[in-house]
């Protein structure tokens, strides 16, 4: 069990967490901010899933994103604290690298719920339109051969 136990408001958890985290600045602060296990509802419009993450595991993920998309910023659009649940939006701007040789510009748009149970977050549904992103990583190629 997660001993270190983080005081404050769930919308300074999530603040704490964006910024530290999520951001790409410290992936592994992840065990400040989250629980042990934490339940990743991730609605695309391929498919729900629901993945366990572990503190790890999400470092491990974001890490992986400044590989596929290089350093890249958040700018949070909106937050609004409700309780134990947190609703954020945000714009992740990055640029895709693997398999394309010159560096393509990715907008990423998400909104995503948390809720947070003693300081930790305990669960999120993340909302992410991926067609959009496969839409501009096509671009290039579209503008290349027209």
């Amino acid at each position: 069990m997660n001993t270190n136990t983080r005081v404050g408001t769930p919308e300074s958890v999530v603040r704490g967490f964006l910024e530290d985290v999520r951001s790409g600045n410290h992936p592994d602060d992840a065990h400040r901010y989250l629980a042990d296990v934490v339940l990743a509802h991730q609605l695309t419009g391929e498919q729900e899933t629901t993945v366990r993450r572990t503190p790890g595991d999400y470092a491990d993920h974001v890490r992986d994103m400044i590989t596929d998309h290089g350093r890249f910023t958040l700018d949070v659009l909106m937050l609004v604290a409700n309780d134990d649940l947190v609703a954020v939006t945000w714009r992740q701007t990055g640029e895709h690298h693997p398999h394309i040789p010159a560096a393509v510009p990715v907008i990423e748009l998400a909104a995503c719920t948390y809720r947070v149970t003693d300081g930790r977050i305990v669960e999120y549904w993340l909302l992410l339109g991926r067609l959009g992103i496969e839409h501009q990583l096509r671009r290039p190629h579209q503008e290349a051969t027209a």
